[in-house]
């Protein structure tokens, strides 16, 4: 019999995080504070963050230890399965062998949910009652309302808009898990900055900038806490269990992979996978390569700089230091909503300046062909962000003989059994590209604030 799965058990459910930051190739540049330009302290985060967060985002340690309450709902459903694509490596006639490490399997369906969980315990752990969010397809939000629910935490998301409307069952997915969560289309008019951006355009699309605004504006008003889903680097930390998870799998079948692939959005699903394999790539002086994939709606990798930039449109975040395309950019309305972002997370930036990871981007046509392909050979839905790892590993598959023995593997970050409008669409012939527009992107530019470091 083929080997189609490779499992692991609980007790190997990693017992530590790791943190890239000891051995990026340079050091990350530190956030600023925007209006001194002077590095901010973590005093300067405490009015967002519970203080463990805080000194996980600033860590250099290499690994921190995961606490145990966290270990045990994650093993609800960790550690995830990998996954052998012979099927789909048969339609390909390709020597690659092809696999994927599968977090659709997660209770909010997404790798999300890896990240949920350890932030909601560091609140409850400070004592906080509720939480403010927001969230771009709805995965993140769906997550943390699955890991509040574990300690009787309130909250409140800021969907965008454009998402909100054409995945409607993500709000009953979030109301069910947690019926203290309350779910709002961003922008809204609850805030000051939603209300301005509604004035001058009531049907605006919204953006995950905007809705990180709109969050912050309501955390630091309402007295509660705010919690991020990914760029920053606590929650890239907590991502590495994933990677972690495939390293032990791939080493039991003797295979070091040749070529791994994950999409990025803020950059959460492709550290989790990838960071952990750089670790042992710089230690090993591996060939093993990285590619992170982005929608050609929002080429921050591709097409963008890396400047300091506020990591929301409403410029309530301290400054980073990443590849943007300025906070002020809204990307078409693609369904790949989790990936409508401006910028990375900043240790990202330093990989790809220093060529340890590639970055390409495709458009919406080439990821909704790649996904289908994959749904007849695998029996799996992929979540149209998942879709574009799932692209760029048919992409590379392509390139290899039948006669060569190289192993691909791939995060399929989730599931896309709430995205169904997406490939309605698609089957139709009505789905669009909308890429962005060097115009649009190049106005959002010029607004970013010019730092010289």
């Amino acid at each position: 019999m083929k080997n189609e799965k490779i499992i692991l058990q609980q007790e190997d459910i990693p017992k530590r995080y790791y943190n890239i930051a000891p051995d990026l190739p340079e050091p990350m540049s530190p956030p600023l504070n925007p209006e001194t330009k002077l590095a901010i302290g973590p005093e300067d985060l405490a009015p967002l963050f519970p203080m463990e967060l805080i000194r996980q985002e600033v860590s250099n340690n290499r690994y921190i230890d995961i606490p145990e309450t966290v270990r045990q709902i994650y093993s609800r459903f960790r550690p995830t399965p990998i996954y052998r694509a012979h099927r789909l490596e048969k339609l390909l006639k390709t020597g690659a062998k092809i696999f994927y490490k599968y977090e659709g399997v997660s209770p909010s369906g997404s790798h999300k949910t890896n990240t949920a969980i350890p932030q909601a315990y560091y609140n409850h752990k400070e004592g906080i009652e509720k939480i403010v969010t927001e969230t771009g397809a709805g995965q993140w939000g769906t997550a943390l309302s699955y890991a509040t629910s574990f300690f009787d935490i309130a909250l409140e998301v800021f969907m965008v808009g454009i998402s909100y409307r054409t995945k409607p069952h993500r709000k009953t997915m979030m109301q069910l898990f947690n019926s203290n969560t309350v779910v709002h289309s961003s922008p809204s008019n609850l805030t000051k900055f939603g209300s301005e951006i509604l004035k001058n355009n009531p049907d605006h699309p919204g953006s995950l900038g905007i809705a990180i605004g709109e969050a912050i504006e309501r955390a630091v008003g309402d007295r509660a806490k705010y919690a991020l889903g990914s760029v920053l680097n606590h929650v890239l930390i907590h991502q590495s269990v994933i990677g972690e998870e495939a390293i032990v799998q791939m080493n039991s079948i003797d295979t070091n992979p040749d070529i791994i692939i994950a999409c990025v959005g803020g950059g959460s699903n492709f550290a989790g996978l990838s960071y952990p394999f750089i670790r042992e790539k710089i230690k090993h002086n591996s060939d093993t390569r990285f590619i992170a994939v982005e929608s050609s709606a929002a080429p921050k990798m591709t097409r963008g700089e890396i400047v300091y930039d506020f990591g929301d449109s409403a410029k309530m975040t301290p400054l980073l230091k990443m590849h943007s395309i300025g906070s002020n950019f809204v990307p078409p309305p693609v369904h790949a909503g989790g990936l409508r972002y401006h910028g990375i997370a900043p240790s990202l930036s330093v990989l790809l300046k220093h060529n340890i990871v590639e970055a390409v981007s495709f458009n919406q046509l080439d990821i909704f062909n790649a996904a289908q392909l994959f749904i007849r050979a695998e029996g799996i839905v992929p979540a149209p962000e998942s879709a574009h790892a799932i692209a760029q590993a048919i992409t590379e598959a392509k390139k290899i003989p039948i006669d060569e023995d190289k192993t691909i593997l791939f995060n399929l970050s989730g599931h896309g059994y709430l995205d169904l409008l997406g490939y309605d669409e698609f089957l139709s012939g009505s789905l669009t590209n909308d890429a962005a527009k060097q115009s649009n992107m190049n106005r959002s530019m010029k607004q970013i604030i010019k730092v010289q470091n």
